[in-house]
């Protein structure tokens, strides 16, 4: 006979689900690097090959980190599921899968970048809680009637018929109280797993401190967004991205939580003097203002993995002049409170006429947590993955020969240059359209080198060219127009943009490993 398996199954299911409940409160209270599910999760990020990254990115976006914990939910409660079912019929075996996942996650969050001995304690209390919670769930599990009457032709070696079984009222009875206990246990695990994530985020930093920051006085300002920067044309992009919808890919499934007075920034490497920078010391030093269109390699052509803002920062090259770099130093490795490195070509960050910033401020705010606060870097013309490092504490200066970086090591170019790009934002994609005019619109850029011009395609036609807007500089993108008289039938779009050095943005198709994408992104409509 074939034994059930769903009330097991939810005892496995509402035992794991306590655990986690308590682990993640456990993290809160005590050790905030040490929880089991961004601790996996920030592993599994770590291990993930560069298609697998790619994959999350182009099917979920910026949603990415969100999809990721869905699917570790997801798996923990087939995990679950299955202890109950396991240890049901052969115990131990099921408490031993649960301790196998608790060990994973105290592996996990005592290998992280920063991590210390007390990081193991949310996956033990994670793991107690989970064995306990299934062995006590499976002794009120509810005995089916048949079960009832061949264990006890077993115990008495009479036949079963002669067994007494649970009445029909009692078997109920039994199977009720099981599912409150069950539903009570996972209830009470989801409560604490939401206590935790709520004193996290509202805890280990000082929100509070972020919010009363004043943020000091530039010496050298940003000049205002030129009058005819921007368009006004609806479902085009602003030229200046706000904070709350500025693009974010990074590899940290939690957003670290970094208190200023807690920040320091280390200056190490082929240097003759190193030193290291604290909080205070920044902000005493003289400002810079700037606008910088930063940009994820991730991003497909036409994609929206990019945004401009104005950043408020120190220049990068003053840090490194103070520290001195050494001869045939040509890389500075920088390193972000979480382990994140990235690797930028020393002679960029140097550069007189970039403005490369060790940011504090991101539109005329504080940096919001979730793009590097209190301080990251900001670099035009590089691709985020060589040069945006957030929450930045180390800046070691070495050789591209001796050391690599963290996307490196995965596959990608050392040197990240961004690469003349232009998209089309208006009309939509398969958009329905009048016959007559029509304005096509969008943005170009290529940044730290400038857009002269954008030309437009329909139907794999002739090039014609775009009323470009004034840019705010040439490390910023740049709003464009084009006026068509559209006819009716189905219709495919494209367009391409001119630098100011006469490069033609490339037809040819490349996807965005190893250095980023090319091509033409085709817009499809239909006019009427």
């Amino acid at each position: 006979m074939t034994r059930p398996v769903l009330l097991p199954a939810a005892a496995g299911l509402a035992a794991v689900a306590l655990g986690v409940g308590a682990g993640e409160l456990a993290a809160a209270l005590f050790a905030p690097n040490g929880s089991p599910v961004t601790s996996v999760g920030g592993a599994a990020i770590d291990l993930a090959p560069p298609w697998a990254k790619e994959f999350m990115i182009a099917v979920f976006g910026t949603g990415d980190k969100a999809a990721l914990l869905t699917l570790i939910g997801l798996l923990v409660a087939v995990i679950g599921g299955l202890a109950g079912v396991v240890e049901h019929r052969r115990p131990p075996l099921g408490r031993s899968i649960i301790g196998l996942g608790a060990l994973l996650g105290l592996l996990a969050a005592v290998t992280r970048a920063g991590s210390g001995v007390l990081d193991a304690l949310p996956s033990v209390v994670a793991g107690v809680a989970a064995t306990i919670a299934l062995t006590l769930l499976l002794r009120v599990l509810p005995v089916p009637a048949t079960a009832r009457g061949a264990g006890a032709a077993e115990r008495g070696g009479r036949a079963s018929a002669s067994a007494p079984a649970a009445p029909p009222a009692r078997r109920d009875l039994d199977r009720r109280r099981f599912l409150a206990w069950a539903g009570g246990s996972a209830a009470v695990g989801v409560l604490a797993a939401a206590g935790g994530f709520a004193i996290q985020a509202g805890s280990r930093v000082a929100t509070a401190v972020r919010e009363t920051i004043k943020l000091p006085t530039p010496v050298t300002s940003a000049p205002p967004v030129p009058a005819g920067a921007e368009l006004g044309i609806d479902g085009l992009a602003p030229v200046v991205t706000p904070n709350e919808v500025f693009y974010r890919i990074d590899t940290a499934l939690a957003v670290p939580r970094v208190n200023p007075a807690d920040w320091s920034l280390a200056i190490t490497g082929l240097v003759d003097t190193p030193f290291t920078l604290g909080w205070d010391e920044l902000l005493a030093l003289p400002m810079t203002e700037h606008a910088t269109t930063l940009m994820c390699v991730s991003n497909p052509v036409g994609g929206d993995l990019i945004g401009n803002a104005v950043w408020l920062g120190y220049p990068i090259r003053e840090l490194l002049r103070r520290a001195g770099p050494q001869s045939g130093a040509d890389m500075v490795l920088s390193r972000s409170v979480d382990g994140w490195t990235a690797s930028t070509p020393l002679e960029v960050l140097l550069d007189d006429d970039r403005e490369c910033l060790l940011a504090i401020g991101m539109n005329g705010q504080p940096l919001p947590a979730e793009h590097g606060f209190p301080v990251r870097m900001v670099v035009p013309g590089l691709y985020g993955y060589v040069s945006a490092t957030k929450w930045v504490t180390e800046m070691k200066l070495t050789r591209f020969a001796d050391e690599t970086a963290y996307w490196t090591d995965r596959g990608w170019s050392p040197r990240g240059p961004v690469k003349l790009q232009s998209r089309i934002d208006v009309p939509a994609t398969n958009a329905e359209l009048p016959a007559g005019e029509v304005v096509v619109a969008g943005v170009a850029w290529q940044q730290h080198v400038g857009v002269a011009g954008v030309e437009v395609q329909v139907d794999g036609g002739a090039w014609r060219p775009a009323e470009l807007a004034e840019a705010i500089s040439d490390d910023t993108w740049v709003q464009w127009r084009y006026v068509w008289e559209a006819s009716p039938g189905d219709h495919i779009l494209r367009c391409r943009a001119i630098s100011a050095t006469g490069e033609v943005q490339t037809g040819d198709v490349q996807g965005v490993i190893p250095d980023g994408a090319t091509g033409w992104a085709p817009r499809l409509v239909t006019v009427s």
